[in-house]
C-alpha cells in the first residue's frame, strides 16, 4: 500500500499542477460573443476588427473583418484614416484563421465607439 501511495500522490500532484496551468493560461471563449464585434491586435501590430470565434483554441477565426487604413495626403500632409472592410482583397477573404499565438490582446468594441459607428455605416 505504501508503494500504491508513492506512486499515486506524485502523478496526482503533476496532473493537478498542469491541469492547473492549462485553465490559466488559456482564454476563455465563454466571455466571448460571437455576434459582438473586438478589436484583435496581432504582434506585426496590425489590428483587426471582426466577430471572434474560437479563442482559446489554436486558430481562431475572426469574419466580417474590418481594418484601418492610413492615407496620407502628398500636399498638405495630413493623414486620414479609412475603416476598410477586408474581402476586397485579391484572393477575396471571408474570415481570418488567426494562429492564438499571434494574437496579443483582444478587446471588445464599444457601441458608442467611432469605429462601431464605422461598421454601421459601412454594412448599410
Amino acid at each position: 500500500m505504501t508503494k500504491l501511495l508513492r506512486l499515486i500522490v506524485p502523478v496526482g500532484v503533476v496532473l493537478l499542477a498542469s491541469s492547473c496551468n492549462r485553465v490559466a493560461s488559456t482564454p476563455s471563449s465563454g466571455s466571448i460573443d460571437s455576434n459582438k464585434y473586438y478589436a484583435v491586435l496581432l504582434n506585426n501590430n496590425a489590428v483587426y476588427f471582426g466577430k471572434l470565434d474560437g479563442l482559446g483554441s489554436a486558430y481562431p477565426v475572426l469574419r466580417d473583418v474590418f481594418y484601418i487604413q492610413s492615407a496620407s495626403n502628398p500636399d498638405t500632409k495630413q493623414v486620414s484614416n479609412v475603416l476598410v472592410k477586408r474581402g476586397k482583397e485579391l484572393h477575396g477573404p471571408d474570415r481570418m484563421i488567426i494562429n492564438e499565438r499571434s494574437i496579443v490582446f483582444v478587446e471588445p468594441v464599444g457601441a458608442d465607439s467611432k469605429v462601431a459607428q464605422l461598421i454601421s455605416e459601412a454594412k448599410r
